[in-house]
């Protein structure tokens, strides 16, 4: 019974330090096609609510079905059929102004600035404070990760 007691005891501490890395594991995706709705229910003739241009990366929140729940960079959250959905990882700028640097490093050259809702794909995993992305009329650089949403 002593032993139950400790287990009850610790348990919600665990879980409570366990919580930011569940929310590190997160599913995004991109458009595979423009024009791809976003609807409020998981069926075709459902009310549409947003048209998304291809490469906009949004978050896979659950899958049922060929139906895909997703949320984009503003919080809205509904439909979308998996099919339009590709493995493609893209990420989205979400302050008014942002860098892409030549090496991750605050100091390093610009390559290039960016303004808000700008679509990057993703090159690698981050690790660290910095993403390294590509404009798709760009070279590949480096882009701090408080900049962009989608990962």
């Amino acid at each position: 019974m002593r032993a139950r007691h400790k287990l009850t005891k610790w348990f919600p501490a665990v879980a409570l330090a366990l919580l930011p890395l569940m929310a590190t594991a997160l599913d995004y995706r991109s458009v595979a096609v423009s024009g791809a709705p976003m609807l409020a229910e998981p069926a075709p003739q459902s009310k549409k609510l947003y048209l998304f241009s291809r490469d906009t990366p949004l978050e896979l929140v659950s899958v049922n079905k060929g139906w895909a729940k997703v949320r984009d960079v503003s919080g809205a959250m509904g439909w979308m059929e998996v099919r339009k959905l590709a493995q493609k990882r893209t990420v989205q700028v979400i302050q008014p102004y942002a860098e892409v640097r030549v090496r991750a490093e605050d100091g390093a050259p610009v390559l290039y600035a960016l303004e808000r809702d700008v679509i990057l794909e993703l090159l690698e995993v981050p690790s660290g404070r910095w993403a390294r992305v590509r404009h798709r009329d760009g070279k590949p650089g480096y882009i701090p990760i408080k900049s962009i949403w989608g990962l």
